[in-house]
């Protein structure tokens, strides 16, 4: 398979994890707090369950967006830096 189009299907794939908008909230919150940052912690900032945000934490990890760290039973979810640098470059900047 050509390189272009596994690269245009991932990018596909990254997109369509994208076009969530609580999603991209999330994103912009991982991003604002330059930190790892729990379920429980953005479900305060976006005023959501903490099932739904397990939900898109999910979604998110599943296309390589974000990582998730587990301390005990706390997971941790951070940016996935490669991602955006390989595949969607500057779309932290102008979110």
């Amino acid at each position: 398979m050509n390189i272009e189009i596994v690269k245009e299907e991932r990018t596909a794939e990254l997109f369509r994890a994208l076009s969530e908008p609580n999603r991209i909230r999330i994103i912009k919150i991982l991003r604002d707090s330059n930190r790892e940052l729990t379920c429980g912690q953005i479900s305060q900032y976006l005023k959501i369950a903490p099932s739904t945000v397990s939900y898109h934490f999910k979604a998110l990890r599943r296309a390589g967006l974000t990582r998730t760290r587990q301390q005990a039973q706390i997971k941790y979810l951070s940016l996935n830096q490669q991602t955006f640098q390989e595949y969607l470059p500057n779309l932290l900047n102008i979110l």
